[in-house]
């Protein structure tokens, strides 16, 4: 009998080592993970720069909490600051976490300028957390049902839709701000066109919302930039991020700009454990090995060869609808329900994920080889034709 709480349906699968893109489990069956522990992983297991900053960093110190100065803090917002153009930073420990203080952060601006009932435009089949403010954000029914309540504050529109933001801000005078994924993940690796978020930042710069991106899983180099905003030449007010931000070692943080930057005072937010010492450790070792391996230019052009190779084997197969991505974030959608895709593929040694019911999402960390590449895209091929033969 097991004595966790029943909230996650696993696989009959436990790992007792990584290495690069590759997983071993208990019986030593090695398997190639195409999910870095759902983008978490972005340097990929056991990275030597990330063990070697984990290790040192704990025989110092682990924490002391965020009544005092942490040195690695300053230095971590210094440097997400610098490759992002933003002005300041909150850490706390997930995504959910960023996300919640973007909220509250835009719930206080909202105040500021006199708004009773600060409400935030938030899109269709989003997903930005678990927490009641991000779960009531989040646009996916499933997810919600039971937990109502809900709270009040969100205005929801559909997706990749510029004419349906300039409704809402037509009919409701208490926006205050956007939050958007610049890519849905969750949502089933969903990417918009190309004039979308710059038609949010001209929307929000007409009516002086705040624009928010939540970057949680497509932020830290896994779009082959590293951040999915900046293949769309702007500046967002707001940014989230945790995933891949830590490789592992749970951080988020909530950036702003000059707009938001001075919204949050002494006492207006807070994290115990929010960039502690090791965490930030863990994330400046992070970028410093995506800079140091060139691994942005890597998940750009190898991207774009994974999904090449998928059109090539899967383009024409009658059953599959589209195949899209950007960088290292790549769905394959098709005309049916396909959780089943992730029990085949783990008996064939390859970690996969199902999204939206339909999408076969694959989130492989930026260290994976060409090689490797090729062996995820002929195995999930494979598994994919014949799935859909027999369905």
């Amino acid at each position: 009998m097991s004595h966790l709480m029943n909230t996650y349906k696993r696989l009959p699968v436990g790992f007792v080592k990584g290495e690069g893109v590759w997983l071993t489990d208990r019986e030593g069956r090695r398997y190639l993970d195409a999910v870095s522990g759902v983008a978490v992983n972005g340097l990929g297991h056991a990275h030597p720069e990330l063990v070697r900053a984990i290790s040192d960093q704990a025989s110092n110190l682990i924490h002391t909490s965020n009544l005092y100065e942490i040195d690695l803090q300053e230095a971590l917002a210094t440097r997400l600051c610098e490759i992002s153009g933003l002005d300041n930073a909150f850490f706390c420990n997930s995504g959910a976490e960023a996300n919640e203080a973007a909220i509250k952060l835009a719930r206080l601006y909202g105040h500021s300028r006199g708004i009773e009932i600060p409400t935030i435009v938030v899109m269709e089949k989003s997903f930005h957390g678990r927490t009641m403010a991000t779960l009531s954000a989040t646009g996916n029914r499933k997810v919600q049902a039971g937990f109502e309540p809900l709270l009040s504050g969100f205005a929801r529109v559909p997706y990749d839709d510029l004419a349906a933001v300039e409704q809402v801000a037509h009919h409701n005078k208490n926006i205050v701000a956007v939050l958007v994924e610049p890519y849905q993940g969750e949502g089933g690796v969903q990417i918009p066109q190309a004039n979308y978020l710059a038609g949010l930042r001209r929307i929000c710069d007409q009516h002086g919302w705040l624009l928010m991106v939540d970057e949680v899983q497509c932020g830290m180099g896994r779009s082959g930039k590293w951040f999915a905003f900046q293949h769309a030449d702007l500046m967002p007010d707001v940014m989230t991020l945790a995933k891949g931000l830590g490789s592992g070692v749970p951080i988020g943080a909530c950036l702003a700009g000059k707009k938001a930057a001075s919204v949050f005072g002494p006492g207006t937010h807070g994290s115990t454990f929010g960039g502690n010492p090791l965490a930030c450790s863990a994330a400046l070792a992070t970028i410093s090995a995506i800079e140091k391996e060139g691994l942005l230019e890597h998940a750009g052009s190898l991207g774009e060869k994974i999904r090449e190779g998928f059109r090539k084997r899967l383009g024409a197969v009658k059953g599959v609808t589209r195949i899209r991505g950007q960088g290292l974030m790549i769905g394959i959608e098709l005309d049916r329900p396909c959780a089943e895709l992730v029990t085949r593929a783990l008996e064939k040694g390859v970690l996969i994920n199902v999204t939206a019911e339909k999408v076969v999402r694959l989130l492989p960390a930026l260290v994976m080889k060409e090689s490797e590449a090729q062996q995820m895209v002929d195995a999930v091929s494979g598994l994919i034709e014949e799935f859909l033969k027999g369905n």
